[in-house]
C-alpha cells in the first residue's frame, strides 16, 4: 500500500503556524494606530491615510533586512531583538527623507517553525514599530523546510510613511556652510556584519558568550545590542526647523552614505575627535588590524544619524536635542568640493 503523505511531513507543518500567529497577536495589535482598517489574517493590510492632515502628501518606502548579523542571533539562540533592526533598517532610511513611519510589514522565512522563536522575532519587531509610531499591518512567515537549515532564518521589512511635500527632505536645501550634527548609534547597528564575524569569531576565535571587560558584557550581548530607533527624536525637529539634510549611517559608513545627501559641488568635512567612539569600534581595529579609513568606510563608529542644518539654526536644533535628553555632537560642516567626505581630527591625526 502507498505511503500516504502530508505537508507536515514534507516539512510543513501549518497548526504550528497558527499556534506562532496565536502567540503574536497582542503584540501586533498593540502596534495599531487609529488609521488601520480590519485585523490580522486578511491577505492584505489596511490604512486608511489621514488625508486632512495634508495639504500635498507623499508617501515614502523602504525595505531592507538584517544581514549576517542573524548568524550572532543563531549562534547565541537570542532572537527577541533581531526584529528591531529590521525595522530599524527601513524607518530610519525613510526617516532622512523626513517621512513620518506609518506602517511596517515584515517577511519571515524559517527552516523549521518554531512557534516561540517567531513569536520572539515578530515581538521585537511589534515593538520596534510602537517605539517609531508606525503600524505593524501585515507580514509573512514562510515554511522553507531544506532551503534554511533548522533554527535559522531570514527575515526583511517594508516600510511606508508619509511627509508634506514641503517638508521634503532632499539634497536641494544643502548650502556651503551648513553644519554637521550627529546623534549617536547604539553600537554596530546591523551594518558590516561579515567583517565583524570574520575578526571576532574567525580571527580571533572568540566564543559568543566570552566576557570582554572593555566592554562590560560579553561580545555576543554588545554585538546583538538592536539598530537605534531615530523616529522619535527627529520627527519633531522636522516638523519645527528647516532641516536641510540628513543621513542614515548604514552599509558604506561616511564615506558612501553622506554624499547621498549633497549636491554634486558640494563636500563635507568631518572632526571624528568631537565624539567618543565606542569601544567595540576601537577593539575591532585592533583586532582585525583594519585601517581606519575601512573602518570609517564600513561601519557607524558611534554616529547611526547625521542631520544637515543651517549654521543659524544649528545651536536652536541642538538646544531642542538636549531638552530632550538626546544626545548631540557637532561634527563637521558643508565645504565647496567634489561630492565626497574628508575626515581628519581624532585618529586621521598625521
Amino acid at each position: 500500500m502507498t505511503e500516504k503523505l502530508t505537508y507536515k511531513d514534507a516539512g510543513v507543518d501549518i497548526d504550528a503556524g497558527n499556534r506562532s500567529v496565536e502567540l503574536i497577536k497582542n503584540s501586533v495589535r498593540a502596534t495599531y494606530r487609529p488609521e488601520v482598517l480590519g485585523d490580522l489574517g486578511g491577505f492584505g493590510g489596511l490604512f486608511a491615510l489621514n488625508s486632512g492632515k495634508y495639504k500635498e502628501p507623499v508617501l515614502v518606502s523602504g525595505t531592507d533586512g538584517v544581514g549576517t548579523k542573524l548568524k550572532l542571533a543563531f549562534m547565541l539562540d537570542k532572537h527577541d531583538t533581531i526584529g528591531q533592526d529590521a525595522v530599524a533598517m527601513c524607518v530610519n532610511d525613510i526617516l532622512v527623507q523626513g517621512a513620518e513611519p506609518l506602517f511596517f510589514l515584515d517577511y519571515l522565512a524559517v527552516g523549521k517553525l518554531l512557534p516561540e522563536q517567531v513569536a520572539d522575532v515578530v515581538t521585537g519587531v511589534a515593538g520596534a514599530c510602537k517605539e517609531s509610531g508606525c503600524a505593524l499591518i501585515g507580514g509573512e512567515t514562510a515554511e522553507m523546510n531544506g532551503f534554511y537549515p533548522e533554527g535559522e532564518y531570514d527575515i526583511a521589512g517594508f516600510a511606508v510613511g508619509v511627509v508634506e511635500k514641503s517638508k521634503l527632505i532632499t539634497s536641494a536645501k544643502v548650502k556651503e556652510g551648513d553644519v554637521i550634527l550627529g546623534l549617536p548609534s547604539s553600537g554596530v547597528h546591523s551594518n558590516g556584519y561579515s567583517l565583524v564575524r570574520r575578526i571576532v569569531f574567525d580571527h580571533k576565535g572568540f566564543k559568543g558568550d566570552e566576557y570582554m571587560e572593555e566592554l562590560g558584557k560579553t561580545i555576543g550581548e554588545e554585538l546583538l545590542t538592536p539598530t537605534r530607533l531615530y523616529p522619535k527624536s527627529c520627527l519633531p525637529l522636522i516638523e519645527k526647523f528647516n532641516i536641510h539634510g540628513m543621513v542614515h549611517i548604514t552599509g558604506g559608513g561616511f564615506y558612501e552614505n553622506i554624499p547621498r545627501a549633497l549636491p554634486e559641488d558640494l563636500a563635507v568635512e568631518i572632526d571624528t575627535s568631537k565624539w567618543e567612539m565606542p569601544a567595540i569600534f576601537r577593539l575591532l581595529q585592533q583586532w582585525g588590524n583594519v585601517d581606519w579609513p575601512e573602518m570609517y568606510r564600513t561601519f557607524n563608529m558611534g554616529i547611526g544619524m547625521i542631520l544637515i542644518v543651517s549654521a543659524e539654526e544649528a545651536e536652536a536644533v541642538k538646544a531642542h536635542l538636549q531638552a530632550a535628553d538626546e544626545t548631540v555632537y557637532e561634527i563637521g560642516k558643508v565645504v565647496k568640493g567634489g561630492h565626497d567626505v574628508t575626515l581628519q581630527g581624532g585618529v586621521f591625526v598625521g
